[in-house]
């Protein structure tokens, strides 16, 4: 067994609320392995009991804790009903922040808890004035700010299901959501802010709207102080101002536990973005135990993670809020030119307790000199970490460069059950370049191509029991079989997640990266179509084809290839009318990293692009090992895309 590189301190650890946890169960309080093993094999031990250590406030109880165990379609606490803005909002004290917003200009204001619950009071009763109830969908275009936290859960007490999308999407890209969930309300703000400049989101709203033609009225957000001209909206137009300063009482409907709360959406590689729906009560046993167990937040923490509201973590800052933590939300960049290290100045000056990022951002910070410690960074406690694998060699600058009493925490899970598989935790050991154990409740394997488990070789991540936020459905799959089909047609029964990970003999977990064709930037799962459906609506572009692949060093290369049309050359010039179309027409984080000419992108007989093998090829996986050429169409261009690979990784090695 290797030597841990940071074991935490056994004070620290037997203080923290999973050692208490594990003590009430007769646990030793630094028996991770222990404690874990009991979590998968019992599950309704386990789940009962973090139900009853949060104390979840139902209005009717549960008949059992898990009625049918089975994937998918597991039948979790039936009878019981609850609500899940309820319990976001009864922990915060109310004179204490609930929610510190924070940009990239150092500004910010607070929210205590007794005003975010008028705030929200005052929106739902808004909605509900407009019909919103049980059921109906509102939807948000807007940045990270409290705007997006109060709207969420206004529809939340309402029953009403939510969805949002950050505005650096194009309003094509954000209705190719939407549209799909026939929403009533639109809440979209003026702009937001990035790298110093402003970015005017009004007209983007208003074609957005334009998009939805089930909406009754759309709520428009004063956030960057832009004026919002008159313009012809499609449905009632109602200032943010008028629909959060009402005051009224929040009364919070009660939903059975897997009344659906939320659609988060897929990247949409194959096509339209899939709406993966989450329950009321499936998300708030699963946050209360990764946020108050793996992350230990309660009341006097504060958490700071970056992220878009489009990125699942998002959903899980918010959640915070369930544990009695202060949350903070943040518009603008994580390293902005004026300032790079801004982040870190504002976790000092605010008392951050845990810090979340990126692999990019940490090695980012690393290669450009940044020293976080010339701030007073002695409130962090953790570093917590997602997107994609966090290399060896981040661990000791984040310790010699944060501190070496901060906990290191990486961590990988999904949009797709809006939490982690696996982690670290406050009494477990962590080994650099891998996660410290599975999460608890979560029954993790390594399968190899036989569907057998395998301990320190790579197999295919999976999940052989139900997790309670697993998805209910998605949206507009009325017989199951998307859903079926996207998880479970390798293994019947059986959660495939489509990450490449190893299972060591000392429990950690390694993560190697995707087995599919999502890409995946910066943390924020981008799909491929969304690349393709603009870049192929160029006069001078035949076809094109985006891969994401992980490195060794940890980075992330994301190249575009295009077969230009007839008579056309692929020149700096086009390249930066591709740049600009992605831009534009999807996002500023779908811009490629590089532009490749190519003869020709290879199809299945079927006519799906190769994106996963010309990956793995890309990568330097064998070409016997990625595809048999007889499947497809132009079989010629796999030895072009591998020796492609392989001039990359001669020109990096001599690099």
């Amino acid at each position: 067994m290797s030597t841990p590189f940071f074991t935490p301190a056994p004070e620290t650890a037997a203080a923290s609320r999973i050692a208490e946890f594990a003590r009430l169960h007769g646990i030793a309080p630094d028996d991770y392995a222990t404690l874990h093993r009991w979590s998968v094999t019992d599950l309704e031990g386990f789940w009962g009991a973090v139900w009853e250590y949060f104390d979840i406030d139902a209005d009717t109880p549960y008949e059992q804790v898990l009625a049918e165990e089975r994937m998918p379609g597991a039948r979790w606490f039936p009878g019981a009903t609850l609500n899940y803005a309820h319990h976001a909002l009864r922990n915060l004290a109310g004179d204490r922040p609930a929610i510190i917003a924070l940009d990239e200009n150092g500004s910010g204001y607070q929210l205590t808890g007794e005003r975010l619950r008028l705030l929200v009071a005052s929106v739902a009763a808004t909605l509900r004035d407009l019909g919103v109830g049980q059921g109906d969908r509102v939807v948000g275009y807007l940045p990270n700010t409290p705007h997006a936290i109060v709207a969420f859960l206004a529809a939340a007490s309402l029953g009403a299901v939510w969805s949002v999308c950050g505005q650096d999407y194009a309003p094509k890209a954000a209705a190719d959501r939407f549209a799909q969930l026939e929403p009533t309300v639109l809440i979209a703000a003026d702009g937001y802010l990035f790298n110093g400049t402003t970015h005017d989101r009004r007209d983007a709203a208003l074609e957005l709207a334009h998009a939805l033609p089930t909406l009754k009225a759309t709520l428009l957000v004063d956030h960057m102080g832009l004026p919002w001209p008159p313009q012809t909206y499609p449905s009632l137009v109602i200032p943010w101002e008028d629909a959060s300063t009402r005051t009224e009482e929040l009364t919070c409907v009660p939903v059975p536990f897997d009344h659906p709360l939320w659609v988060v959406f897929s990247s949409g590689t194959t096509g339209l973005p899939k709406g993966i729906v989450h329950g009321h009560g499936g998300v708030l046993v699963e946050h209360l135990k990764t946020l108050g167990l793996h992350s230990d937040l309660g009341p006097g923490d504060r958490l700071l993670w970056y992220t878009t509201t489009h990125w699942m973590m998002w959903n899980l800052v918010v959640s915070s809020l369930l544990t009695g933590a202060t949350t903070c939300t943040y518009d603008g960049s994580p390293a902005p030119f004026a300032k790079l290290d801004v982040l870190w100045e504002l976790a000092a000056r605010h008392g951050i307790t845990v810090f979340g990022t990126s692999p990019q951002y940490l090695l980012g910070m690393a290669k450009f000199g940044i020293d976080p410690s010339v701030h007073d960074l002695s409130a962090v406690r953790v570093v917590g970490c997602t997107g994609s694998a966090l290399p060896a060699s981040a661990y000791p600058w984040v310790r010699d460069h944060v501190g070496d009493h901060v906990l290191l925490a990486s961590i990988s899970g999904g949009t797709d059950i809006v939490s982690g598989f696996a982690g670290s935790a406050p009494n477990a050991p962590v080994w650099a370049g891998e996660l410290s154990a599975p999460h608890l409740g979560v029954a993790l394997a390594a399968y190899d191509s036989e569907g057998f488990p395998v301990t320190d070789q790579v197999g295919e991540l999976v999940v052989t029991r139900p997790m309670p936020s697993m998805p209910l459905y998605f949206w507009n799959d009325p017989d199951g079989s998307r859903y079926r089909d996207a998880y479970f047609s390798s293994y019947p029964g059986v959660w495939r997640h489509g990450d490449w990970i190893t299972v060591t003999g000392h429990g950690s977990v390694i993560v190697h990266g995707r087995s599919d064709s999502t890409l995946n930037r910066n943390g924020v799962r981008l799909g491929s179509a969304d690349i393709h459906d603009v870049v192929e609506r160029l006069p001078e572009i035949a076809e094109a084809l985006v891969i994401g692949a992980e490195e060794p060093d940890g980075g992330y290369w994301m190249p575009l290839f295009v077969v230009p049309a007839a008579g056309v050359t692929l020149d700096d010039t086009l390249r930066e009318k591709i740049r600009d179309a992605v831009r534009t027409g999807a996002s500023p984080r779908h811009v490629p990293d590089e532009i490749l000419e190519v003869p020709g992108v290879p199809h299945t007989r079927t006519g799906k692009k190769l994106e996963v093998p010309i990956k793995r090829l890309l990568q330097g996986a064998p070409v016997e090992q990625v595809v048999n050429p007889a499947t497809v169409d132009s079989p010629d261009l796999i030895d072009h895309y591998a020796r492609l690979g392989e001039e990359r990784r001669r020109g990096r090695s001599a690099s």
